[in-house]
């Protein structure tokens, strides 16, 4: 039997960190997801970034990065890790604009009191640079985001999950808040326009956190 601390034999790592990630979360894990099930998440998780990479040094972290925070969403929702904040999902086509731009509203403007998570249903390369833009305009830094490709594991960790344009790619599980906000795409906006859309999730944002019972801290000066 292979233990946490052990090797693991039977799987071929396209790259070294890999093998070495997997060993980590295997120990971080254990109790709550055998060897096997953190191997499979690390190498799917590779493969969905592996995609749609343009920059191989950031390969690496953003693997450790999803491969953690889907683990993590998969033991929220079996109930083996706690989730005292509220759970929001925010979903969009690319991962590279508006689902972006919501998860790091609702992050600054909750205070950190919700926790959030973004995903795309066709994720991009790379997100938007007039949303970069736009979003440090008003103080808020999205240098090490990235577009992540949506899983089964971070709709069933969520609370609330609200969609902007990804169609129907989003599974539906009972028992959650669906929501769908009408957004125009800022692909290939100029910026201008991409500060319309900007301003008009600051909005949506501060609506949802009004219905759940949170306040909205403001954002940077």
């Amino acid at each position: 039997m292979t233990t946490v601390s052990g090797e693991m034999p039977g799987l071929s790592y396209p790259e070294e960190y890999l093998k070495r990630l997997a060993s980590d979360l295997a120990i971080k894990f254990a109790g709550v997801f055998g060897t096997e099930t953190v191997e499979r998440y690390v190498l799917e998780s590779y493969t969905g970034l592996l995609r749609t990479a343009t920059v191989k040094a950031h390969l690496t972290t953003n693997t450790i990065r999803f491969a953690t925070d889907r683990l993590t969403a998969l033991a929220q929702a079996k109930g083996a890790l706690d989730s005292p904040l509220p759970e929001v999902l925010f979903v969009c086509e690319q991962n590279a604009g508006r689902s972006q731009m919501a998860a790091a509203l609702t992050s600054a403007l909750s205070g950190a009191a919700v926790h959030v998570r973004s995903a795309g249903s066709a994720p991009a390369h790379e997100l938007n640079p007039a949303v970069v833009q736009a979003m440090s305009e008003i103080g808020l830094d999205l240098s090490e985001a990235f577009p992540k490709p949506l899983t089964d594991d971070v709709v069933q960790a969520a609370d609330t999950v609200i969609t902007m344009g990804c169609g129907d790619a989003c599974p539906v599980y009972p028992g959650k808040r669906y929501l769908d906000w009408d957004l125009t795409d800022p692909a290939d906006l100029p910026i201008e326009d991409v500060r319309l859309v900007r301003d008009q999730i600051r909005a949506n944002v501060e609506a949802m956190l009004e219905t759940l019972g949170v306040e909205s801290q403001g954002l940077p000066a």
